[in-house]
């Protein structure tokens, strides 16, 4: 059964969707009244519905049951990644929402090499939407997780205030042979507390921002013996994530 994320909650028991969602249910799918399809609300709510009526700007739907139980991680992570080149914060995006991740924060770091062009912002950011969307109706998450517009490495210290862990994936630990630090911190996490995760680019994270992360109450620790590409160590932090909070619970 499709799954679509609808901006409003239902109002009097319908969800009212619109725009490519719309397309979608009527030009791919050839959705008829009363099939039936998911809709997910921005409060993380989501319901079996039948399609009810179908017209020139909306298709309206009926809830028929709400769907109990949640398909998200039992804790909030946060992924922010240094720029890195070509696709590979997009496969970083669509997999990390496959894999449960609440937030992406793309910062410019200091070994970028790719240069934000402001002016192509917001149609780049709302494509990396669109893959998170598509990739939480595809995974069948119950929220949407939200693309946030590259800031800054100053920017990114101040948003790491609000979380309630921070981790660095530190390479030189990982070549160092340190294990513990990950495991240790995850056992202190509590359910619905968040995590922010801080991840280089290509070239890694230089020694002037580690120290500065370290500063912000960060703690740095490796991710296994192996280095990990920049488009690998996130969604491997998020599957310890989901093997520690969900499989051994």
């Amino acid at each position: 059964m499709q799954r679509y994320f609808v901006n409003a909650p239902a109002s009097e028991g319908r969800f009212y969707i619109s725009g490519d969602d719309r397309h979608h249910i009527v030009r791919v799918m050839r959705g008829k009244i009363g099939d039936q399809i998911i809709c997910s609300d921005s409060d993380g709510k989501s319901a079996i519905c039948t399609i009810a009526e179908i017209t020139d700007d909306l298709v309206i739907a009926t809830v028929v049951q709400w769907e109990e139980g949640s398909s998200e991680l039992p804790v909030r992570v946060a992924i922010a990644s240094g720029l890195p080149k070509g696709d590979k914060l997009e496969t970083i995006i669509q997999k990390g929402t496959e894999l449960g991740a609440y937030q992406f924060i793309p910062f410019t770091a200091a070994r970028s090499i790719v240069k934000w062009d402001d002016n192509k912002a917001s149609k780049k950011v709302e494509r990396w939407q669109k893959i998170a969307k598509e990739a939480a109706e595809q995974s069948h998450r119950r929220l949407l997780p939200k693309v946030a517009a590259p800031v800054t490495f100053k920017e990114l210290l101040a948003l790491s205030r609000d979380y309630d862990f921070k981790l660095i994936a530190y390479e030189e630990d990982a070549k160092a042979g340190e294990s513990s630090m990950l495991s240790k911190t995850f056992a202190s996490v509590e359910k619905n507390q968040s995590m922010l995760i801080v991840f280089g680019p290509e070239g890694g994270l230089a020694d002037q921002e580690i120290a500065q992360l370290k500063e912000a109450g960060f703690i740095s620790c490796g991710f296994g013996p192996r280095i990990l590409r920049t488009e690998t160590a996130p969604l491997y932090a998020l599957a310890a994530v989901s093997y520690h909070f969900e499989l051994m619970r």
